[in-house]
């Protein structure tokens, strides 16, 4: 697969989410293990690490600093500012904080945790509804000028945001959820993307798991497994769900392919300048993974993919109520 543009950057289509090795979807790794999961990353090529300040409380930034000593040039190194926890420790609510300070001071925290001198792309995680966008992305091109990131992206934010950030400093990049069961991007993000010269860089390709087959039984989840929050995984809207995966299982034997490589390879077909980052604990799944780039899916193909899968045909808001109010991206009229 050709290299795909991402700012000043190459990097392959398939990037590495690493969110999963501290937390969210089932029980994470020991430290070993994730270490041992991200050396192989780079031994098989992937070239983008995409962390967050947030993810295990700064937990998987140092994770990821340990294991990119002695190979820093191997990755185009992303992570994230913008969220942060409340007072109350460890249990507190999350704030947005995309403030001037904020933003500088996690871009700080984030540094030293990796131990590295720069970040090759910073986005803000969220957008925070009390500071505009133009002085979050102020504060995030001063770090360029300074030389502690290459590159600002933007990350769950409406074209509107894009454009308006856009016209302070140049975006590298834009990430939200996109797959074959969450179209929201096609409401003006891609687009925007497009007209700006942005990559968009899909996170959650998978469907959280679900489309790869990963959520068998939700009462084996453990407590904490944010899908455990998200209206898709709960019923009547899980059966029905359900029905949908079985239908692509059914198409990725009759093509020869997995599940997971059939929806990495709808992305990547779908749309030369959108990268994706699925996240996962296995090793055996990235390798499945990193084969997706030389699946090749033809229009027939893309056609029956997404006449069977669509927000149409999907049951369920990808999000909560409370988790939606903290995103600006693009909706679906409800039904």
């Amino acid at each position: 697969m050709a290299k795909r543009k991402l700012g000043p950057f190459m990097i392959d289509g398939v990037g590495l989410g690493c969110m999963s090795l501290s937390y969210a979807y089932g029980a994470p790794p020991s430290a070993a293990e994730g270490e041992a999961l991200l050396h192989r990353a780079i031994d098989l090529g992937y070239d983008h690490f995409d962390t967050a300040a947030l993810y295990g409380l700064g937990l998987n930034e140092t994770l990821v600093g340990r294991v990119l000593k002695g190979r820093r040039n191997a990755v185009m190194l992303a992570s994230k500012c913008g969220i942060r926890l409340g007072e109350g420790g460890i249990k507190a609510p999350r704030v947005l904080d995309g403030s001037r300070a904020g933003v500088t001071a996690v871009l700080d925290e984030s540094l030293a945790r990796l131990g590295v001198d720069h970040i090759d792309l910073y986005y803000l995680h969220r957008l925070d509804p009390k500071t505009p966008i133009e002085e979050s992305v102020g504060a995030l091109a001063d770090a360029v000028a300074a030389g502690k990131i290459a590159s600002i992206g933007l990350s769950e934010v409406s074209a509107a945001t894009l454009r308006r950030a856009a016209a302070v400093a140049p975006i590298a990049a834009l990430q939200t959820e996109y797959s074959l069961w969450t179209r929201n991007p096609e409401l003006g993000v891609l687009a925007a993307c497009h007209e700006l010269g942005t990559t968009f860089v899909a996170f959650s390709p998978v469907g959280r798991g679900f489309l790869a087959g990963g959520v068998p039984d939700m009462a084996a989840l453990p407590d904490g497994d944010i899908r455990k929050t998200m209206p898709r995984f709960h019923e009547p809207n899980l059966t029905a769900n359900r029905a949908l995966l079985a239908a692509l299982v059914a198409l990725a034997a009759e093509l020869g392919h997995t599940p997971a490589q059939i929806c990495l390879a709808w992305l990547l077909t779908r749309d030369p300048r959108i990268v994706t980052i699925p996240g996962t604990a296995s090793i055996p799944h990235l390798e499945e993974n990193w084969a997706a780039r030389d699946v090749v899916l033809d229009a027939a193909t893309m056609a029956r993919l997404e006449a069977t899968i669509n927000q149409s045909t999907v049951a369920g808001h990808r999000y909560s109520p409370a988790m939606n109010a903290a995103i600006d991206t693009e909706d679906f009229a409800a039904a």
